[in-house]
Parts: C-alpha cells; structure tokens; sequence
C-alpha cells in the first residue's frame, strides 16, 4: 500500500449485499460529496446468486448515481475473493476505501462455515487491503458480542478478557477482529462494533427478523401469553440500534481520520431493560405480560426438551442473546460523533414505525 493524493477520485468497495446495512452503507457512500475532480463511485462485491438483486437496486438508483454504482461478481471466503486476475488487479489499482459488512450472522450455523465466511472472509478482504495502492481506510463492521459471555462495563478498546463464546457465531466473529486488530500496525483500520441492529427509526424497514423481533413476535403473536424468561426480573439492557444511526454514524466514523486504529461501539447509550420493552411491546399489541416469570435457566431447559427442541432453537439463542447483564461503553463513539447531530434514539422514539412494519409484512406475506 502507497500513499495517494487527496485529490484522487474516492473510489469504495462494500461487501455485505444484500444486507439492508450494506445497501444503506453503499447509498451513502454514493451520496458523499466529491473529493476532487470526479463524484466517489461505489463497488457492490456480490455472489452470483444475488447479482440479480443487486442490477435492481442499481437501475433503481437516479441515473447520476446508478453510473457511479458497479457490481462485481465475487465471493469473500474464496481465494481472491473469487475473482479474476485482472478484476483483483483493477480493484487493488482503483479502490481507496472498503467497507467490510459481510458475515454470515445464523447463530445457528455450523463453526466451520462460519469460519470460512467471518474469519477467512475477512483475511481475504484484508489481503485485498494490503495489495491496493491508494488505500485511505478500511473499516471493518464488527459485533459488540465479540465479549461474548462477559458482563458488567465492556469498553470499546477491550477485546480479549477471557471470556467465552455462547456460540460459533460470536467465536467467529472474535477471531476476524483479532485479525483487524494486528492489521492495524500496516493499515488504516477502524473497527465498529453495532449492539443488535433494528429497522429503520423513520419507516421500520428491515430485512431479517431475529433476536429481539424473534422473542417480541413468540410473546405477543400466541394465543397464550408465554411466560417471559427474564433473570433478575428482567432488568438486562436490551441494546438496539436503528440501522439508519448504524449507516449514519459508520459514514462519519470511516471519514473521520481521529478514528484510524480505534474501536467505535455503535450502541443505545442508555438502553432500556428488557422486561420496559417487552412491556411497551405487549400494551401496543393489546397484550398482558404475565406477572410471574420463569427463570432463565428453568426456560432454557424446558425449550430443549426432545420435540422443542428443533421448533425453538432460535428462540433459545435469542433468549440468551437478551438476557444478559452487559453494558457497551461508547466513549469512543460519543466523542468523535459530538457536534455532528447523528444520535442514537431511544427506542420508545421508534417502536411504533418498527411494529408497523412487521405487521405490514406477515399481512403481506398472508395475502401473497
């Protein structure tokens, strides 16, 4: 990697399509005023099986944009990143910026495709990183549950503190940013780590339903009310973050030359416990939380009963993901984002547009 004039064209590369964080991510990226003589132009890095997706959220676009977003047929956990040798070639001469957002984020999958993804995915996009010429920044879109089992304060600059890993997912997840972390003595690496990612705070809009969506739905979508598996009455913080605060506070963050060599934890700064949430959840829905509440361990040993099992194993991860006495300190990220109006809002701001928008598309998906 060599240095470049600040006078060159920024030129980016995001993976993580389709995800909606890596389409928003892309959208700003494409949206950024020029650097110099020429607009920035984005690379969507896709797998074949998405490329068609991908031309739609393109000729979607206005046409000054659409002619400054590319897509380029590539896999991050193979060698290259799947690509030809003149496409690596362009890519390594041309790209200034990455935007690391792919993973692979089934909390139920297998470690070694996890690994293959989440860790050898992000070595390959590092290997890419070292090769390009007018590299400026490579940000890498982490997971605050790289702490894994630990509780009390986490701080952002803390990575390896002896915990453990509650699945392969979070182990997977550690490993790519230690990765990062010993990359960061050769490259211009920022490193962010989003609380549980939610809908947009304006529209709801979201593209997959899990964690706090997977236990909100069980709770209030039943025809009984189950009893709610909150330890210590459910006083956990349930960290969420709007995606839009996410892509915002990322956009700031990969351009802000303070956050080279830093870790940003993009989280609610005063999160609310589990058991208010659900509660707000269940009055909107018309619902009763039931008073009395299993204990988290008594829970998770029903839900593994031989026939449960296999029904509610997602419900069983996303149970322990929530229930767990954690708080993210952001210092790092309320420092470098103070005086640019981008905030995490409460959730109690947003709820309504986020239960909207999963009743408009389980009515969708009835009438479809």
């Amino acid at each position: 990697m060599s240095g470049t004039s600040d006078l060159r064209a920024a030129s980016y590369l995001v993976t993580g399509f389709p995800k909606l964080l890596a389409r928003r991510a892309a959208l700003a990226f494409v949206a950024r005023a020029p650097t110099g003589p020429a607009k920035p132009s984005v690379t969507l890095l896709c797998r074949q099986r998405h490329l068609a997706d991908a031309r739609a959220f393109a000729d979607a676009l206005p046409a000054n944009d659409r002619e400054r977003l590319h897509i380029i047929d590539g896999d991050i956990s193979n060698l290259h990143l799947g690509l030809s040798t003149a496409e690596y070639r362009a890519l390594t001469e041309n790209i200034t910026d990455i935007f690391h957002a792919a993973e692979w984020s089934d909390l139920t999958a297998e470690r070694a495709v996890l690994a293959k993804v989440n860790l050898e995915g992000t070595r390959a996009l590092l290997e890419l990183a070292e090769d390009c010429r007018h590299l400026r920044r490579f940000t890498h879109l982490s997971t605050v549950f790289v702490a894994g089992d630990r509780t009390g304060v986490v701080a952002e600059d803390e990575l390896a503190a002896g915990q453990r890993f509650r699945n392969g997912y979070e182990e997977s997840r550690f490993e790519a940013e230690l990765l990062v972390r010993r990359a960061m003595t050769e490259l211009p690496c920022t490193i962010l780590r989003p609380s549980i990612v939610v809908g947009d705070s304006r529209t709801g809009e979201i593209d997959r339903f899990g964690g706090p969506y997977t236990i909100g739905i069980m709770l209030t979508s039943g025809p009984v009310s189950m009893p709610l598996p909150l330890p210590h009455d459910g006083v956990a913080p349930l960290n969420v973050v709007p995606v839009d605060f996410v892509v915002a506070a990322a956009n700031h963050l990969h351009h802000d030359s303070r956050a080279v060599g830093r870790t940003f934890h993009l989280v609610d700064p005063n999160p609310g416990s589990v058991r208010r949430v659900y509660e707000l959840v269940a009055q909107r829905m018309g619902r009763k939380l039931p008073r009395l509440s299993l204990g988290y361990r008594l829970t998770d040993a029903l839900l593994k009963l031989p026939g449960l099992e296999r029904l509610t194993r997602d419900e069983r991860m996303a149970i322990a993901t929530v229930n767990h006495l954690v708080f993210f300190s952001s210092r790092n990220t309320l420092e470098l984002l103070d005086g640019t109006g981008i905030r995490c809002p409460p959730i109690e701001s947003y709820l309504d547009a986020l239960m909207e928008f999963v009743k408009a598309e389980y009515r969708r998906k009835r009438e479809g």
